[in-house]
């Protein structure tokens, strides 16, 4: 399977596992961010960040920056999703500035653990980059002793951790409408090979069921 390929089958799959569900139960509040949305990713001033300061900004970038990164086809950062997570915590995702108040000074602790001497995740090398981003992905297992750099982030009871919120914020973000904020410019549907369509399952609720556009995800995914 060619990268491509297997880029666009990542993120069919991601987009029909993870976003329908939390777009269904954030739904309403999206619509209502939509024209607040809109309006900020076609401003032609340079946008500002409503929950980030302009420093946590550019680290969660590069952060959706390795998690969809920039090869032949736009990855997050040509995809606006910083500009998605952002508006998304300071209205339909509100419930998760906890979870990245805490999460971004576990991550930097994090990464001066593994590499002393680095503060900052943007400062590290993309291949640095993704050892740190893959020791979330390492948990020590039964009897086996955690690594010293596997730093446990802390995480409320029954909260996702930071990166796993991280993960499907970004993945939202790069395929979602771009009238919701994210996916400047159509860039992620050019990678799936899709035009302007709503990608979620439905039926979100009754009057939902026969919107034109919705079609399952899962089913794209076959066709690719």
């Amino acid at each position: 399977m060619n990268e491509s390929v297997s880029r666009r089958h990542f993120l069919s799959r991601g987009i029909t596992g993870v976003s329908a569900v939390w777009a269904s139960a954030h739904w309403p509040a999206l619509l209502a961010a939509a024209a607040h949305a809109h309006q900020a990713a076609k401003s032609a001033i340079p946008q500002k960040f409503e929950f980030f300061s302009a420093e946590e900004a550019k680290e969660i970038d590069a952060i959706t920056s390795r998690i969809i990164p920039t090869d032949d086809s736009p990855g997050a950062h040509e995809a606006g999703v910083v500009y998605f997570i952002d508006r998304g915590l300071s209205t339909f995702s509100s419930e998760d500035q906890r979870t990245y108040r805490e999460g971004l000074p576990e991550l930097q602790a994090r990464v001066s653990e593994m590499f002393p001497g680095s503060a900052k995740f943007s400062a590290l090398t993309p291949e640095q980059q993704d050892e740190v981003l893959h020791s979330f992905d390492e948990p020590a297992g039964p009897g086996k002793a955690a690594k010293p750099a596997q730093r446990n982030l802390r995480r409320r009871p029954g909260a996702q951790s930071f990166f796993e919120t991280l993960r499907q914020h970004t993945i939202v973000g790069f395929l979602i409408d771009p009238d919701f904020g994210g996916n400047r410019d159509g860039a992620g549907w050019k990678v799936i090979g899709r035009e302007r369509e709503h990608m979620f399952q439905p039926p979100f609720g009754y009057y939902d069921k026969g919107y034109p556009g919705w079609e399952s995800a899962a089913k794209e995914a076959e066709k690719k």
